[in-house]
């Protein structure tokens, strides 16, 4: 379990947490009609910095554009986001990594089944960055529930209560014994973890599922593709079906709170050896030093 700190961002002010409160009618409670986006700050010697901070913003921006939550793009610019940020770490001193979860609420009462022009307010709090996942060599299982398609919740917004059909997800892997599930979409091709993109890697090519396949567009997804293709490794982004995950040389998943994680089993079956490959080590150890160095990509905000 992750601890969360005291102090929130909510509304336009930090809070103790115990002060941060939705009312029970608002459409954030009433339908889950809330988008966010989950962001590393990294704590070196002192320095804290928020990796990516930038593209964490527009994808809240793009959430509520898809979903038609117009008055936050209205109201917030990424200055005033990255000022909020930066006070609330700076309020909540933490020593270690931690991670910002950052939403966007519909806080109007009963508007009823609709969200142009409902007021919004903006909520971000500080928790450990402990990973969801194993990070060792993680044991997957191809989930009974189907991936909500992109016609029904888009699965480039990051809406809260789409989340409730990962929870079936993971919920059922966990009772089966597993780490995580696996979605596949209604023709039966691969998608997505519960909160995780999926690669695999065949014949030396670094394979994942495309932004067409009811995915989320992760940021994470997209620095591994380029870190990948730094290091000259082949890429396809394609549609995958759930048996080349057993004859797979490698498979592992990304995520901010999953990093890079390599997968051992998927529905029983032994991933090669039941050991991670030398892609995922490599790429591994490219993003763990990603999140902590600007170098050329300019992913690293200084947070103050």
């Amino acid at each position: 379990m992750a601890n969360p700190y005291p102090c929130v961002y909510f509304g336009d002010r930090i809070l103790h947490a115990d002060e941060a409160k939705l009312g029970v009618a608002t459409s954030a409670i009433l339908y889950g009609l809330s988008v966010y986006t989950v962001f590393p700050v990294l704590v070196d010697g002192g320095i804290r910095s928020a990796f990516r901070l930038r593209d964490h913003f527009r994808r809240l921006v793009e959430s509520c554009q898809i979903i038609g939550m117009d008055r936050f793009s209205a109201d917030w610019t990424y200055e005033r986001f990255l000022t909020a940020v930066t006070q609330l770490v700076t309020e909540n001193d933490p020593v270690s990594d931690v991670f910002v979860r950052a939403t966007v609420h519909v806080d109007e009462s009963i508007p009823g089944t609709r969200v142009r022009g409902c007021t919004v307010r903006v909520s971000m709090f500080v928790y450990d960055a402990v990973p969801i996942v194993p990070q060792d060599g993680m044991r997957l299982k191809t989930s009974q529930w189907r991936r909500i398609p992109d016609a029904a919740i888009p699965s480039r917004a990051k809406v809260n209560g789409a989340y409730v059909n990962s929870v079936l997800a993971k919920q059922d892997a966990i009772d089966a014994g597993y780490d995580d599930a696996i979605f596949l979409d209604g023709a039966g091709h691969v998608c997505e973890l519960s909160a995780a993109n999926i690669f695999l890697v065949r014949g030396g090519t670094l394979i994942t599922p495309d932004v067409s396949c009811d995915i989320l567009d992760g940021i994470n997804r997209r620095t591994v593709l380029t870190l990948a293709a730094e290091e000259g490794i082949a890429v396809a982004e394609r549609t995958v079906d759930l048996t080349e995950l057993y004859i797979a040389d490698e498979v592992f998943v990304t995520g901010t709170s999953a990093g890079v994680s390599p997968v051992i089993e998927v529905d029983g079956r032994v991933v090669a050896e039941g050991e991670p490959g030398p892609i995922t080590a490599t790429l591994r150890k490219r993003h763990g030093a990603a999140l902590h160095t600007d170098g050329e990509h300019g992913w690293v905000t200084p947070l103050g």
